[in-house]
């Protein structure tokens, strides 16, 4: 399984279609995707797992999400008063 995994990052060119968000406006995919990388590697670590299978979600959202939200997120997960659930 994690060949597949690594094989999926290695020929990864920019994020694939997803079902959950089939419009033009992709705010949520960028959104999910970043709370999805987040918990991945929350989870993953806590359990002394390697966290590489959730570089997949840091590939779709950095080529989903404008910088400066990602800047934005992330001091305030530094703050500690990221709105969403991690």
């Amino acid at each position: 399984m994690a060949d597949v995994i690594e094989d999926k990052i290695k020929n990864y060119r920019t994020a694939p279609f997803d079902a959950r968000f089939p419009n033009t406006n992709q705010t949520r995919n960028c959104f999910q995707n970043y709370l999805d990388f987040h918990r991945c590697n929350k989870a993953l670590s806590s359990k002394g797992q390697d966290s590489s299978p959730c570089e997949w979600y840091q590939r779709v959202y950095t080529s989903l999400c404008p910088i400066s939200w990602v800047e934005k997120w992330d001091g305030q997960i530094e703050d500690g008063s990221f709105p969403g659930k991690i």
